[in-house]
C-alpha cells in the first residue's frame, strides 16, 4: 500500500503520464505540463556534483519535464544514506558487488516488475535486453541465496550479439611526434619503454605552458580495492583483468593476488616507481584529481597513458595536431593488452531505481529512453539533428558543430548554454556498450570511430605517419595485428563476502592502496623493498589470506561459468 500510494503520488505530480509500450519510445509520457521534477541520482561512478546543465538538461526538461541532481558516491555518502533509507530516485553501481548486494537486502531498491512498472514504462528495455534483465535477477538469486528473484535493474554496456569484442581502450598512446623524432626505437618490454620515456624528456623537458614534462600523469580518485592505474597497467600489458583484490588470467582462469611475489600487480608498482625514480612520474599523481591530470595532458605535459581517454582523446586536438603533434597508439611488442568481450547480459555497473522514490514510472521512462537508439546517441553525442544524423542511406554522420564538438569537447553549443563538455550526461549511466549495433542505422555501432562517414583519409601529416609506420588505417586493425586478450563475458559476479570477511576486506584493501603510493614514491630501491615488505607484513595481518582464498575460490567459479557459457 505504501508503494501504490507514492506511484498515485507520482501520477498526480507528474501530469499526463501516458501508459503503454510507446510511452518512453515517444520520450514524453511524464512530462508535466506545469511543474519541473527534480530527481537525485545517486551514482558511483559520477566525477561530478550538482544539477545537470547545459544541453542535456534541455533535453531532459524537453522530453520529460525533468531536472537530474547528481549525487556522487565521496567519502562516507553512501553509508549515510543507505542508514537514512534513502539511495535517490535513479541509483547507479560501480558494480554489483558488496554495495549493491547490501541495498537488496535492506530492501532499498524498486522491484522493476511491480505493477508492471518495466512493461508499462520500460518496454524497450523489456524487448530489447532479456538476458541483461535475467542477469540481474540471477544477482539476486545469488544475493538471497535462492529466495528471490525480484528484478531491480540491468547492468551497463549491454551488446546486440556476444560473439565480437569491445573496442580496444588500454591503448598505450604516446606522443608519437617524439617517438617518430627519436627514429622509432624498438620497445619489445616495460625497459624498453622506461628508455623511450627517458628519451622523449631529454627532447621535451617541458609542456606548452613551460612546465616540467613527465611520461605518466595518475590519479587516485578513482581508486577501487588496489591503485587503479597500476592494476590497469597490469591488464594493458598481461591481458589480466581485475577482480577484487588481484588480477585474473581470462585464458587460464590463474589467480594473481596483489601481493605476489614477482606478480603483476608489484610488478607494475614497481615500474612506476622507476619512473618516478628518474623524475618521470608527475608528483602531483597520488592528490589530484581526474580533471587536473587532464588539463596536463591537454597542455602536452604528459607523454603516455594507458588509457585512450587520458591520451590521445584529451591531447589531439587541433592546436596540437596542426604543429605536427600527436598521441597515438605504441604498444611494447610483449604486451597482450585485455579487451572485453561483447556479452548480452552487460557488464558489472547496474543501473537501478530507489525503493523510496516518489516517481518511479518517470525514473523507468528516463532510463527506458537512454535506451533506446536516439536516447543512447544523444547521451553519447548530443541532440539528434544539432551534432549527429542519419543521411538517406541510414548511414551515422556528425553535423559540422558535431565533428568539432567531437574532436573538442570545449566547443561551446549553438542553441543551449555552455560547452559541449559542460551538457555532457554527468550521472554516468551506461546502457548499450559503444560497440553495440545501433537499430536505427544502417548496420552501424554506437562507436563513431566505425562509422562510414569518419572512416576516412589521414587529416594530419602526423596520422598518416602513423598509419604508414604501421600499416594500418585504424586503431582497431593496429590491435588486431598484434596481439591482444579477450576477456569473455558472462554471467558470472562476485559472491557477497561475510560480515566477518567484509571487515578484513575494508582493512586490506585500505592498506594495499596507502602502501602502494608510498612504495610508488620511494626514493630508491632499498626504501621500496622496505615500505613493500611493510605493506605485505601488515596486509596479512589484516586477513590478506583469507580474503585471496575466497577470491581463489571466486575466480575458479568464474573459469566455470565462462566455459559452461562459451559452449552453449
Amino acid at each position: 500500500m505504501i508503494r501504490t500510494g507514492k506511484k498515485m503520488m507520482s501520477l498526480l505530480m507528474a501530469g499526463t503520464l501516458v501508459v503503454g509500450s510507446t510511452t518512453a519510445l515517444s520520450a514524453c509520457g511524464s512530462k508535466s505540463s506545469d511543474e519541473v521534477v527534480t530527481l537525485d541520482v545517486f551514482s558511483q561512478t559520477a566525477n561530478y556534483s550538482g544539477m545537470q546543465v547545459g544541453w542535456m538538461a534541455d533535453v531532459l526538461k524537453e522530453k520529460f519535464n525533468v531536472e537530474l541532481n547528481i549525487i556522487p558516491d565521496g567519502s562516507g555518502v553512501l553509508s549515510t544514506r543507505m542508514e537514512n533509507g534513502d539511495l535517490g530516485d535513479i541509483v547507479v553501481w560501480g558494480s554489483d558487488g558488496d554495495s549493491y548486494a547490501s541495498a537488496v537486502e535492506a530492501g532499498l531498491l524498486f522491484d522493476w516488475n511491480e505493477d508492471d512498472l518495466l512493461t508499462n514504462y520500460g518496454s524497450y528495455i523489456e524487448e530489447n535486453m532479456p538476458d541483461a534483465l535475467a542477469k540481474n535477477q540471477g544477482i539476486t538469486e545469488q544475493i538471497t541465496d535462492g529466495e528471490s528473484d525480484t528484478l531491480y535493474g540491468f547492468a551497463s554496456g549491454v551488446a546486440t550479439s556476444s560473439e565480437d569484442h569491445q573496442s580496444f581502450f588500454y591503448n598505450w598512446d604516446v606522443r608519437w611526434d617524439l617517438y617518430k623524432e627519436l627514429g622509432y626505437p624498438e620497445v619489445k618490454d616495460l625497459d624498453d619503454f622506461l628508455q623511450l620515456m627517458k628519451d622523449m624528456k631529454k627532447i621535451c623537458p617541458t609542456d606548452d605552458s613551460g612546465n616540467k614534462t613527465y611520461a605518466a600523469s595518475l590519479w587516485s580518485d578513482w581508486d577501487d580495492s588496489m591503485v587503479m592505474y597500476v592494476k590497469a597497467t597490469a591488464s594493458a600489458y598481461y591481458g589480466y583483468d581485475e577482480m577484487g583484490i588481484g588480477l585474473y588470467d581470462p585464458t587460464t582462469g590463474e589467480y594473481h593476488g596483489a601481493l605476489e611475489e614477482d606478480g603483476p600487480y608489484l610488478e607494475m608498482l614497481k615500474f612506476f616507481n622507476k619512473l618516478y625514480q628518474n623524475d618521470l612520474l608527475d608528483p602531483d599523481s597520488m592528490t589530484q584529481t581526474y580533471d587536473k591530470m587532464t588539463e596536463k595532458v591537454q597542455n602536452g605535459g604528459v607523454f603516455f597513458s594507458i588509457f585512450n581517454y587520458s591520451g590521445s582523446l584529451a591531447y589531439n586536438k587541433e592546436a596540437h595536431t596542426s604543429e605536427g603533434k600527436m598521441m597515438y597508439c605504441l604498444k611494447p611488442e610483449e604486451a597482450t593488452p585485455l579487451v572485453y568481450g561483447m556479452s548480452t547480459q552487460g557488464g558489472t555497473r547496474i543501473t537501478s531505481i530507489g525503493a523510496n522514490t516518489e516517481y518511479p514510472e518517470l525514473c523507468m521512462e528516463i532510463i527506458n529512453y537512454l535506451c533506446t537508439p536516439e536516447g543512447s546517441m544523444t547521451a553519447r553525442y548530443g541532440p539528434k539533428g544539432e551534432t549527429w544524423d542519419y543521411d538517406d542511406e541510414g548511414n551515422t554522420y556528425f553535423t559540422d558543430l558535431g565533428k568539432q564538438c567531437n574532436s573538442n569537447g570545449e566547443t561551446q553549443m549553438t542553441e543551449h548554454d555552455g560547452t559541449f563538455n559542460d551538457g555532457s550526461l554527468q550521472a554516468g549511466i551506461e546502457t548499450w556498450s559503444i560497440d553495440a549495433e545501433n537499430p536505427d542505422s544502417n548496420g552501424e555501432t554506437y562507436n563513431s570511430d566505425n562509422w562510414k562517414s569518419n572512416v576516412s583519409e589521414a587529416e594530419t601529416e602526423i596520422e598518416q605517419d602513423w598509419r604508414d609506420y604501421n600499416g594500418v588505417d585504424t586503431i582497431t586493425e593496429y590491435f588486431e595485428k598484434g596481439s591482444y586478450t579477450v576477456s569473455p563475458g558472462s554471467s558470472f559476479s562476485l559472491a557477497t563476502k561475510s560480515e566477518e570477511l567484509k571487515t578484513a576486506w575494508s582493512q586490506v584493501t585500505s592498506e594495499i592502496k596507502t602502501s602502494s603510493w608510498k612504495a610508488m614514491y620511494a626514493k630508491t630501491d632499498a626504501e621500496y623493498e622496505k615500505i613493500v615488505n611493510k605493506m605485505i607484513e601488515k596486509a596479512d595481518a589484516y586477513g590478506y589470506q583469507d580474503c585471496l582464498e575466497w577470491l581463489e575460490d571466486q575466480a575458479a567459479l568464474r573459469r566455470q561459468t565462462e566455459l559452461e557459457e562459451a559452449s552453449d
